[in-house]
């Protein structure tokens, strides 16, 4: 199931079921799981590993050289996981050493077309990253979060599992979990409430985070203070302790 002009370098290793199409590159040090089916026109140069299941679309490039200047060749490594979708000319890059060395995306993501998943950065599980949204260096996606598209994400910014942010916004701090976003430069807008339901979140848990985002951002507190008030409404929530966890390891302050 390898197109004849395809070129995969003998130090590959291909899975079963593996489809790679016309004109595509395989590098050395690459490898690729099961059944997973590889466009016309496709790059990926290793060392990456890409797991089962996947498909990838024309014109991606995989595990290139992260753009940074400081990078001299180090053999960085790109881990992506099991049934991801990613479709025409997205480019993600590998780690660098003064980070993990790692990029790392999860399992079952849908990533649309011209996205790009800059060097170092973490992309969990079940995410939705609309055409054209790019993320910078050392940053991270965490599970279930939508990026609309055109999004940009600044380097080492976080954003939190089951948020969403809308066209065209543009993230200079961490946007908690379950929180809405938009604009240029992003502001908060409310929790994903429409997503919560389809994932089947109950009307108690979407009103609990209702009562946590109203005491990050409607309550007038200082955000310590906040901190404060989750914490002692975090027992036997843990939705609220994940805000809280998620503001405790923030590092370039919060979208407030």
């Amino acid at each position: 199931m390898i197109h004849p002009s395809a070129i995969v370098d003998p130090a590959a290793r291909i899975g079963n079921g593996v489809s790679i199409g016309p004109y595509s590159v395989i590098g050395a040090g690459v490898e690729i799981g099961d059944d997973t089916s590889i466009g016309s026109h496709v790059v990926i140069e290793g060392p990456t590993v890409i797991g089962p299941g996947n498909r990838i679309f024309a014109f991606c490039a995989l595990g290139g050289e992260p753009q940074d200047k400081k990078y001299r060749g180090e053999p960085t490594r790109l881990e992506i996981g099991a049934r991801n979708t990613i479709r025409e000319y997205c480019t993600i890059h590998r780690g660098t050493t003064q980070d993990s060395g790692l990029t790392r995306i999860g399992d079952d993501n849908w990533i649309m077309a011209y996205v790009h998943v800059a060097h170092d950065c973490v992309v969990g599980s079940h995410t939705i990253f609309a055409n054209a949204a790019s993320i910078a260096g050392h940053s991270r996606v965490d599970d279930w979060a939508i990026l609309g598209g055109f999004t940009l994400l600044h380097q080492f910014c976080q954003v939190g599992a089951h948020a969403f942010t809308s066209m065209g916004s543009i993230i200079s701090r961490d946007v908690p979990p379950f929180v809405t976003v938009a604009g240029n430069f992003a502001l908060p807008k409310g929790i994903n409430a429409e997503g919560l339901k389809r994932r089947g979140f109950s009307s108690e848990r979407i009103l609990s985070i209702k009562r946590a985002y109203r005491t990050i951002y409607k309550s007038g507190l200082p955000l310590a203070d906040a901190r404060a008030e989750l914490a002692a409404a975090a027992d036997g929530a843990p939705d609220v302790r994940l805000m809280l966890d998620f503001i405790e390891r923030s590092e370039r302050s919060l979208i407030r």
